[in-house]
């Protein structure tokens, strides 16, 4: 069968597509920006003839309608990640979370850890010769639409072309569903005079020539915006969003010293503005990768000078970080943290680096601790750790007794907690801490 043939005997209306839900059903959704905007409305709008669903995604940017109380007993959510409207529901039991590593999720699919009943996810239109693009989410969908029973593919022009391991022929999909929905967009968030300091000491740690993992939110576009001095450097990371569209544009980031992949700008979602998913549609330079290679550590420390930079919720005294959650309340995830940091450190000439402000908003809490609080898990050991950045400075940690990691790791604490840290540190070492760390 031609496949235009195929095409139009598969597409359906949203009703129709959801109607291949079945009671017990597990539902996976495309990640971040590839989640099926029309379908997951029209499954939550159809919910009451549904009855132990389980919805399955990270990174969730739309309203969540399934997520509300009166939801209960047709849909429960499982967060690989967790995003702002799923926390509710988990704080309240109504959800649930299970750890995992982003670079996991595909291999739990493949080998039956998690299998799936159906996959529903958004995609660019065909293209002549039947390829649709994953788009702006290849990471644990590439391997999804191999593994699920039924595959929904919302087809959306407003979805980029992105080249990569991104492309799925359409005989490959059971159902299209036609959307115009605008993309979700996450705009630039507002730079502080914290986060510019910060931004400015990781800068000061980038080479010529370091291949960068990088994120999303102030903190990433403060470092890009002091690298604009820096030459040849690449880019191999989880994501990355509008921030670093001017070091593209100007040849900053070229790929040109990359042993993996050189030329190319390799990634496994996208997540911006506009702006980035018109930057990134039909762009050769661009490489898509799944997540279980693009965050593999082995793949990673392919390249030389690989420093990833992340942020987290707290740090201790021993260097330990918990990035994911606050004592038992969980609101995030682990996501690619570990798979990125363990790939900087076995790459030649790589760093990790591990960012926060050194107090919480309003400075009533100190994010340099004592210990993780209560029920929190350690995201990444002390041992993996290399540096950590705050608003104060940079304490290495690579190689460091524990006396000498609290020492400098309470020289970049806030000023305001620096003696309660200076107490615990003479109680634990039998000494008391310099007072010229106390006044750095």
């Amino acid at each position: 069968m031609e496949w235009r043939d195929y095409y139009k005997e598969h597409t359906m209306s949203p009703e129709q597509a959801v109607s291949m839900i079945h009671d017990g059903n597990r539902v996976v959704f495309g990640h971040a920006v590839g989640e099926p905007i029309v379908f997951q409305r029209t499954m939550a709008r159809m919910g009451e003839q549904f009855h132990d669903v389980e919805v399955v995604h990270m990174v969730y940017l739309g309203s969540g309608e399934y997520l509300k109380p009166e939801m209960a007993g047709h849909f429960r959510h499982n967060a690989l990640f967790v995003g702002g409207p799923a926390r509710k529901a988990i704080a309240e039991h109504r959800a649930d979370y299970t750890p995992v590593f982003f670079s996991d999720v595909p291999i739990m699919f493949r080998d039956g850890t998690l299998p799936v009943d159906v996959f529903a996810f958004t995609c660019s239109p065909p293209d002549e010769r039947g390829y649709i693009s994953v788009g702006l989410s290849c990471d644990y969908g590439w391997q999804a639409i191999k593994s699920a029973k039924i595959v929904v593919a919302e087809v959306n022009p407003n979805m980029p072309r992105v080249f990569g391991e991104s492309f799925v022929h359409v005989t490959d999909i059971d159902a299209f569903v036609p959307s115009w929905e605008p993309l979700p967009e996450s705009k630039p968030g507002k730079i502080t005079e914290e986060d510019t300091k910060i931004g400015k000491y990781i800068a000061d740690l980038v080479r010529d020539g370091d291949c960068l993992q990088l994120g999303i939110g102030a903190i990433p576009d403060a470092v890009c915006s002091f690298l604009g001095d820096k030459h040849d450097l690449g880019l191999h990371t989880e994501m990355f969003s509008d921030g670093v569209i001017p070091l593209l544009e100007k040849g900053v980031i070229n790929n040109r010293r990359k042993q993996r992949d050189p030329g190319k700008s390799c990634v496994t979602f996208l997540m911006g503005s506009r702006k980035l998913y018109d930057y990134v549609d039909n762009n050769p330079s661009i490489r898509m990768l799944p997540v279980d290679i693009c965050n593999n550590p082995a793949r990673i420390a392919c390249n030389d000078n690989v420093v990833s930079i992340n942020s987290c919720v707290q740090v201790d005294l021993q260097g330990q970080v918990c990035a994911e959650a606050i004592g038992l309340r969980q609101i995030s995830g682990i996501g690619g943290q570990m798979d990125f940091v363990r790939g900087a450190n076995l790459s030649k000439g790589g760093r990790s680096i591990i960012a926060l402000h050194s107090a919480t908003k309003g400075e009533s809490e100190s994010k340099i601790v004592p210990w993780i609080t209560k029920g929190g898990p350690v995201t990444t050991s002390r041992c993996d750790v290399n540096y950590i950045v705050t608003e104060y400075g940079v304490a290495s940690l690579r190689g460091q007794t524990l006396r000498e990691r609290a020492r400098r790791l309470i020289r970049i604490a806030h000023p305001k907690f620096r003696e309660s840290l200076a107490a615990e540190y003479k109680e634990r070492f039998g000494e008391e801490l310099p007072r010229e760390i106390i006044e750095a």
